[in-house]
This record gives C-alpha cells, structure tokens and sequence, in this order.
C-alpha cells in the first residue's frame, strides 16, 4: 500500500553481564557484629527498557557465588551506563551496601570483559560483561508477506482452480482457469455490527460453504462483530471437517441466554484473579481483558486456552481460507476518525502494513525494544483478542449493560462520536505495570501475591470499582485494549511514499481526487502522521470506530485481491436508508492512500433503489483494482421467499419473514443486543442465508468476469520484495541514508 512512512531497519545491541563473585562483603565494623550480611547484586541500566535485574540473594555469606546471567537491550546511539549496587537482604528493608557505574560504550563489540567493580574500601564484585549486535530481530521488516502467506497462497490457488471449476461446471472453457496464473484471489469481507454481525455472517458462511464459493476465495477478513464468528468458527476443533450448520446450532445455544450472567460475583472472582496475575507479571491491563472474557465465555467457553497460533493448524495445507482480523492502533490525544493505524491479524503474523512492521502471534503483547522483544509473554488467549477486536462495546459498556443511558436512541457511531480520544484511551486505575517487582518467576509470584490478598473482600472491592458509579466506570477511561509497543526506539523516516503497485513515488492525493469520496472533511485527515515510537504501550481499540468495514486488509497490494464480496451489517437509520456510507468511507481511505478502488456511485441507490447487493467494477483499463460484490443487510425476497425461487407458502412461514431489522424500536438486532432467542437468532442468520444464495449467480458473473480479466491482464500485483530490497535510485532520492558503521547502526 502507498505510504509516506517506512522504519529504518536499525540493529540494538544485547549487552550481557554475568555477577560471577564478591568478596570481603562488609556492612561496616558494627554492621559486621549484628549480623552477617545476606548479598544481592542489583544491574541498572536506565536508558534500557527492562532496566533493572537483580541476582538472588545468599544468606550469611561474605564471600558469595552468583554466577547469574542478565540480558540487556540497548540502543547503541545512546550512552548507556551499567549502575551496579550491592545490597544487603532483610526482612524489613533491604540495606544499600555501595554503587559503582561503568559505560558500557567502553566494551568493544564481540569482545569479552571481566571487570572488578570495588564497593566502598573493601568489597570487590566480579563481572563479566559481553556486548554484540543483535541481529536476529523479532520484528520482521518488510512491505511483502511473510513467507508462510506466500506458501499458503501457492497451495490455496490450486485449490481455488479445483473449487472454480466445479462451481461454474457448466461454463465455457474460456471462462475457466487454464493455468494458476488465471485463478482470482478471492476475499469475504465482514463488517462490524455486534452480535447482528456475527449471525449475519454465520448465515452468510454457511452459505457460501455450502454453495461452494467459499472453496473458491483465498481470504476471509473481519472486523469487531465479524471477527466473534471467524473466532468461533476457526477455533472449533471439528472445522472445517465440519461445516458451519453444524457449528452454526452450537452458536446459536449459546447466545439465546443473556451473558450478563457472567457478570455474577462467582464468576468476576476468576476474571479478576486472571487480571491480577497479567498485571504482576508486567503487562498492561484494561476493561477490555474482562469484556474478552465475557465474550470468550459466552461463544468458545470450552476453548478459553486456545491462541490465534494455534489456528494454524485449521489452513496448515491450505484446506480452509486465511482468516484476517483487525483491530486500530490509536492516539489518546487525536480522534480515531481523523488518525488511526489498521492493525491486521492472521495465524501466522500481527503487524502494521504502514509500517512494514510485523512479529508471530507469541510475540504480540511482549515487550519490544529497537525490533527485538526483551521480556517475552505467553501468547495471549483468543478471547482477549476477541475483546481487543470488538472492543467499542467495552468503551460503551454501559449501553451493553442497558444503564446509565444517556444517549437515549442514539446509535453506537453517534456516541462514539461524542466521546473524546482522551476518554477512550485514558489512563486506567488498573494498570501499573512500571512498579519494581520482587524477583522470581513471574506466574508464581502473582500466584502467590494473589493468594496472599485476602480474596473475598479483593474481589468485593474490584467489583465495586468496575461496576458502580467510579471514575472509570463512567467515562470511559480504562475501556480501550492496551499493550506494549512492539514498535519502542526505532527509527521512522517520513520522507519517502513508496507504492508497491506501480514502483513509483506517490504523492498526497490531489483535492480532486479526494472530492470523488468526501464524507466528511476531517475524517482521515492525519492518517499520514507516524505511531509514536517513544511511549511504552500502545491503544488498540475496535475498527469500526473508524469505518466499518475491513478493507485495507484485502488492499494490501501484495495480497493481489482481485474481487471483494462485502457483507456490511453496520446500523442504518432505517431498513430503507442508502447503504452505502462504510463503503463511500473505504473508497475515500483508498484513495487517500493511493490504493485501488472501484468508483462508489451513492446515486445508484436512486437509480436502482435498495437491493440485496450491488455490484462495482474497475474502469476499464483500470489495472489492479478489485471488483467489489456489496451486500446489504436487508429483508426484500426473503419476505417471499424461503429459498431462491421457491415462495412461502404457509402462513408460519410468511410470518416467519415478516420482520423489519432497524425500523421496529422493539427489534432484537440492536447493535447493543447481547442475547437473540432461537427465533431471532434463526430469522437472522436464514435472511443472510438466502441473501448470499439468492445472488449466487452475480457472484458467479464476477468470477467469471475476474477470469476474463487475468487472461487478458496477467496479474503483476503480489510484489514480493523486502524494504530492503527497495530501488536504490528511490532511496537516494527521497532519504537521506546515513552509513552503517561497524556496530550495525547509523551513528557517525
């Protein structure tokens, strides 16, 4: 994708020091009659993240053996000096026995150094100090896919080719593929929207399951809601063995009771004993953790433990779609409408396409410095990515809860509008992580803490904190999802807009080319402006709180994506509102970054009024742009019909259909509904259904249609270079490239 933003790949380095030995450790004359010490030897680096490391301690022992290894990430442009203090262990309070310092830019690279530090007039503590370039980064830094995508693509195109052939059976051999080179890439989108999202597109997967198209796409992408059934669906262990219908009955037993009961004090013991631990080991913590295990409990509660990595093994040989996900990285002090960075989700990466910056899933939520992690966390569980994902509904969580609605019919775009950035990402009650901790394991410790705290009037507390009329509770602050910034210390260079597509350097779009898609003039307005590369943690908060549909997921250029089919189940004023304002949203983003899209007409609806799906082709000529298949969320044909072509007959079955979505105040499809009956759940996922296959053959048609056009135009889209593989002509022109030196950095 365009962008005006590309990380400098710089290298760290690791600096390692071994407490080996002390001698003569002394407490003074009087000191030494009282009590013999207990030493410690504490490492402190302030300019390095994980700056403080302490060896254990050795009970009445003037001469002790440590022989304990610590490892330090430092930047190499920085002057970082090693603070080694000797302390004395008590009961009450530690005692500081002596400092000493050492710069550490004295070390030469690869060169070993043992260093006789002296406490005081008599102590000696021994270190042995190593310092090297780190070259084997954990971030990956690149515009391409990675290299498991590239592999899954190969195997999933002749998959397609096998799925298209068999889908269009009937056709005419030249609208077949006829080499992998002519099969399209295929995407299903599905757009934020709640638990109305999430049966929506139950309907719409088992549609397309069964009707075959979905063994034709190479992509499902989803946003919040949308992202709660790929979830369900790609975490269940008989998928994609078994198919949606089946999974489908399971989802729908699980939302007919209201999970609001899990707000019950038995079961917030065990969130807040969860969150507890999460924060004694290090990492951040927020509302949205517990508004992950409420929605994890509600939909995949036998499968709490299981990892986005884990999904691996679903399209592992390439048997199901790649499922992507999304969530925005955003700033406490601008508007996510103005500035927000898409983050993308897959089983094998996590990362940020407008930066070229991406790590495995294990890695996300670990602490990161100059691209490589220096305090490594276990992966988190699916469910709070689930929170992370759909996290607008932790932001407005009294509205899910059906209190202290002051909003009164607003619709949830409407009051996120109203709340300001510093409300969504304030700083919270809970999380304080930077606080020194004691030493050992960091599980064990939490454990421990926890059950050191007396449980019942702990818990008792938390509750009435989250859920009363606290400062928390009733601004929003603490809501949004928050994790370490995997982006700490690097370098951004802003000077250089590079587009993979065409290989050319991209400018701002002119304000002509923006007036094709204007909705509002400040929306998007700083999204060329760069993450900030200095703070600790990071916002991630819900998509949709920018625009509701997943699109720069399938626009990445590398992916190639050559024919979209959108679900859009995004609230509406009324069912017979336009249907196109996410979409005329994703167009102008788009454009904005030099993306291709096809031209979004609203007029259309006045020329052809409000249908099941609507179709959007490239100009002709236009190369590398995708056909958009957009459906709409709307009862038409499914009044009168129970399948394609075959009309209700029965009066159940035509009060059955009889149902409006968003003009009955009373519906059950509210965005902020969290419990559907078997019958509002069946009504909506059967309209979505029958929605899907009731257009099969305009779905056919664009396949078709995508053929015809690889035959004619072979796809030169998926460019798989590396940042530094980058022309250099480019790179002389637009930066300044400062010269490596012999530590691997850019320092003269």
């Amino acid at each position: 994708m365009a962008s005006n933003i590309i990380v400098e790949q710089q290298f760290s380095h690791k600096f390692t020091v071994t407490v080996i030995r002390a001698e003569s450790v002394t407490k003074g004359a009087l000191g030494d009659l009282l009590d013999t010490p207990d030493p410690y030897v504490e490492l402190f680096i302030p300019t390095a993240p994980e700056s403080r490391k302490k060896t254990k301690h050795i009970d009445n022992n003037i001469n002790p053996r440590w022989n304990e290894t610590f490892n330090f990430i430092v930047d190499p442009n920085l002057q970082n000096v090693l603070e080694v203090t000797l302390m004395d262990a008590n009961y009450v309070m530690d005692e500081t026995l002596g400092t000493a310092s050492f710069d550490i830019s004295k070390l030469k690279v690869g060169h070993k150094k043992t260093e006789t530090f002296l406490i005081g007039k008599a102590t000696k503590v021994y270190l042995e100090m190593f310092l090297e370039i780190c070259t084997n980064l954990d971030l990956r830094f690149s515009l391409a896919l990675c290299e498991n995508e590239k592999r899954f693509r190969q195997t999933r195109r002749e998959r397609v080719m096998l799925g298209i052939k068999k889908l269009l059976d009937m056709e005419k051999p030249r609208v077949l593929p006829s080499s992998p080179e002519e099969v399209p890439v295929i995407a299903i989108s599905g757009s934020g929207g709640g638990f109305r999202a999430m049966v929506g597109y139950s309907g719409v997967m088992k549609a397309l399951f069964e009707s075959g198209v979905l063994d034709c796409t190479t992509y499902i992408a989803g946003l919040s809601g949308s992202t709660w059934y790929m979830s369900t669906l790609y975490s269940h262990p008989e998928f994609p063995n078994k198919g949606p219908e089946e999974i489908n009955k399971e989802l729908m037993n699980r939302v007919s009771s209201n999970p609001l009961r899990l707000l019950l004090p038995q079961h917030i013991k065990n969130y807040i004993q969860a969150l507890w631990i999460k924060k004694a080991s290090g990492q951040p913590v927020t509302f949205t953790d517990i508004f992950g295990m409420l929605i994890g409990e509600t939909l995949i509660p036998a499968r709490m433990d299981i990892k986005l990595s884990d999904i691996q093994e679903k399209i592992n040989q390439a048997q199901s779609p790649l499922p992507l996900f999304t969530c925005l990285h955003v700033k406490p002090d601008v508007s996510e409408l103005m500035f927000a960075d898409w983050v993308e989700f897959s089983p094998y990466e996590i990362g940020m396409a407008k930066y070229g910056t991406f790590m495995t899933p294990d890695m996300f939520g670990s602490k990161f410095f100059m691209g490589t992690v220096v305090k490594k966390y276990e992966e988190n569980p699916l469910h709070f990515l689930m929170g992370v994902w759909g996290s607008a509904f932790s932001i407005l969580f009294n509205r899910v809860l059906g209190v202290n609605d002051t909003a009164g019919g607003s619709t949830m775009e409407e009051e996120l509008e109203q709340i300001k950035p510093q409300q969504i990402v304030g700083e919270d009650s809970i999380d304080n992580e930077d606080e020194p901790r004691k030493g050992g394991t960091e599980n064990q410790e939490a454990e421990d803490e926890y059950h050191r705290t007396a449980q019942a009037s702990w818990v008792q507390r938390m509750f009435t904190s989250l859920f009363s009329d606290s400062v928390l509770f009733n601004t929003r602050e603490g809501r949004a999802g928050k994790v370490h910034n995997f982006m700490l210390g690097l370098n951004l260079n802003t000077s250089m807009p590079f587009s993979p597509v065409n290989g050319l350097i991209c400018s701002a779009p002119t304000p002509e080319e923006e007036v094709d898609a204007v909705t509002d003039p400040d929306e998007f307005d700083r999204i060329y402006e760069p993450l900030d590369v200095k703070s600790k943690k990071i916002h991630v908060v819900d998509s949709g709180l920018t625009y509701n549909l997943p699109y720069p997921l399938l626009l990445r250029p590398q992916r190639g994506v050559d024919l979209i089919i959108s679900f859009d189940f995004s609230a509406r004023p009324s069912d017979s509102s336009p249907p196109f304002k996410e979409l005329l949203l994703a167009e102008k983003w788009a454009r904005m970054n030099k993306l291709p899209f096809p031209k979004i007409d609203p007029k259309v609806f006045d020329r052809e009024g409000l249908k099941e799906c609507y179709v959007f082709k490239p100009k002709k000529g236009e190369k590398n742009c995708p056909t958009v298949i957009h459906f709409v969320l709307v009862n038409i044909n499914f009044r009168q019909f129970k399948a394609p072509g075959v009309p209700r007959e029965t009066e159940k079955e035509k009060d059955f259909a009889d149902f409006d979505i968003f003009d009955d105040p009373e519906s059950p499809f509210s965005t902020f509904n969290f419990q559907y009956s078997n019958e509002a759940y069946t009504r909506l996922h059967d309209l979505m259904e029958f929605n899907t296959l009731n257009n099969l053959e305009v779905i056919k048609d664009a396949i078709k249609d995508r053929i015809v056009s690889r035959k004619e135009n072979p796809s030169n889209a998926t460019l798989p270079f590396s940042l530094s593989e980058i022309p250099k002509k480019f790179l002389k022109r637009n930066l300044q490239v400062k010269p490596w030196n012999q530590y691997g950095t850019n320092k003269k």
